[in-house]
């Protein structure tokens, strides 16, 4: 069972999370009416008990995931694919639209955020050599690795941050390159 307040953007992804991990201490921001109290609630609940977020793979998900990064540096932080958060019509894009089953995988690769190293262990070679930058496919190969790793969808600028963010160790890194 999660013990840590988990945040998500609505209600909807409130119900979604609770269909997949059972009765878990969810907080949601209201997408954009995310408030100061609410970002005080969640800086003191990340000291008292932890904090998980999950938000939208999209440009306000981000936005929010953010907000709440530089409130409360220490949240971990769980990502789902823009393909596994579609809705059926490929109208909508949001946690409310996944299965339980890629919830539970999300949750699964918790990420714990840490400061950038002095020297950060992936720099862009490493992604031109693993191809995950400059082919026709990086998008996608950039895409299973980031689900292998709980990175989620990325760019390659904010998926070689993550990398560094999330200290993910160089053997998990090639061990994700070869699974997928």
């Amino acid at each position: 069972m999660i013990e840590e307040l988990i945040v998500v953007e609505g209600k909807n992804d409130a119900q979604a999370i609770r269909r997949a991990l059972g009765p878990v201490d969810i907080l949601w921001t209201d997408g954009y009416g995310l408030t100061s109290e609410k970002l005080q609630y969640i800086k003191k609940m990340a000291v008292h008990r932890g904090v998980i977020v999950l938000t939208d793979p999209d440009s306000v998900g981000e936005q929010i995931r953010e907000r709440i990064r530089r409130t409360v540096p220490e949240a971990k932080h769980v990502y789902l694919s823009k393909k596994e958060a579609r809705s059926k019509d490929d109208r909508d894009i949001g946690v409310e639209n996944a299965s339980p089953e890629d919830i539970r995988r999300a949750f699964r690769l918790i990420q714990k955020e840490y400061s950038i190293l002095e020297k950060p262990v992936f720099d862009t070679a490493d992604l031109v050599r693993s191809g995950l930058v400059g082919l026709s496919d990086s998008a996608e190969k950039r895409r299973r690795v980031g689900r292998i790793l709980g990175l989620g969808d990325a760019n390659a600028k904010q998926f070689l941050h993550r990398l560094n963010r999330f200290r993910i160790s160089r053997e998990d890194f090639e061990n994700a390159l070869d699974q997928q």
